[in-house]
């Protein structure tokens, strides 16, 4: 399997190669892609050095797979020409992810829907991923009516440049700001760009991708998505309003047997998730579930997940394992 990683030197990218590694990909040619100020420079994987090459390049290369992490307006140019030459495409960026004619995976809970002709696929975004990975079981046997979802996003999801102002913040340094404001004793309102109707780009994410995810277009989702100085993983408070009642053990036990989720809720013991231990790990943590008591058929639940490993590197991989797995590579 000859695999390309565009974007192989982004803080995502250095986690694909950890992550391909870890998972021990079956890798006959690693073609690491970075942009044009990257191109000759060597980088390790698996134990040995590669020279970075550039798009056009690895285009040329025709890999069997190209997992793509280097931004929307890169994988707007060139994920299709990778396709034309017969490569596959699973994009990280934002770009096809509402394109009605790319799929939208999380493979624990729609990779079926691949088929041979899926050229580009698209990776949700973070935040996404980990809610609906608890929400997929739940909407198939409650049916979900609504959703209200605050998120506690890490830095990390911005990038290294946020990463370094929060470490600048830490040891009184000035330096370049990722944010209007500074993150460290903060909490900033604002994941990506405002829309008209008020709304930054990453609610929106959470209400249209959950859907198309999901499958259901009546899914009612609205978002308050914040910004917090924690580098282990996004945090979500989950409010969801089902048609039918539920029974909380019985929740508890499709969450238990969901692959890729883990359900850590002991209030008695002071167990539930936390991005300092979801850090490092690709499985989705659920806690603090319980009743609403104030509507019926509602319930709260507390989810967390590594953002840059199953929101984004991890979930990637398992698309691609999908595929080689099924022979659809």
């Amino acid at each position: 399997m000859r695999v390309a990683v565009v974007g192989a030197t982004g803080m995502v990218g250095e986690v694909m190669r950890k992550v391909l590694e870890e998972r021990q990909f079956p890798i006959t040619e690693f073609i690491p892609v970075a942009s044009e100020r990257s191109v000759g420079k060597s980088i390790a994987f698996n134990g040995k050095d590669y020279t970075i090459v550039s798009l056009k390049d690895a285009v040329n290369a025709k890999p069997d797979i190209a997992l793509f992490s280097a931004g929307g307006s890169t994988s707007l140019e060139w994920a299709p020409k990778f396709a034309e030459v017969g490569t596959t495409v699973i994009d990280n960026s934002s770009a096809w992810r509402m394109d009605e004619n790319k799929k939208l995976v999380v493979p624990e809970i729609n990779a079926n829907q691949l088929t041979k002709d899926d050229k580009i696929i698209a990776n949700p975004n973070c935040s996404t991923i980990q809610m609906v990975m608890c929400l997929a079981p739940l909407h198939e046997k409650y049916k979900i009516k609504r959703i209200v979802v605050s998120t506690y996003q890490s830095i990390s999801g911005t990038g290294v440049k946020a990463v370094q102002q929060l470490e600048n913040e830490l040891a009184g340094v000035d330096g370049e700001m990722a944010y209007h404001y500074p993150i460290f004793k903060n909490a900033i309102p604002h994941c990506d760009v405002f829309e008209d109707n008020g709304y930054t780009k990453e609610e929106l994410k959470l209400v249209n991708e959950t859907r198309k995810i999901l499958n259901d277009n009546t899914i009612a989702v609205t978002a308050t998505a914040v910004r917090i100085p924690t580098a282990g993983g996004h945090s979500e408070s989950v409010n969801i309003a089902f048609e039918n009642d539920y029974d909380l053990t019985e929740v508890r036990e499709l969450l238990s047997q969901t692959d890729g989720v883990v359900v850590q809720d002991n209030v008695d013991v002071n167990t539930y998730p936390m991005p300092l231990y979801a850090n490092g790990k690709d499985e989705v943590f659920v806690g603090r579930i319980r009743r609403d008591l104030s509507q019926e058929n509602s319930i709260n639940m507390w989810i967390v997940s590594d953002n840059l490993r199953k929101g984004a590197a991890t979930n990637t991989v398992q698309i691609a394992e999908y595929l080689v797995k099924n022979k659809l590579v």
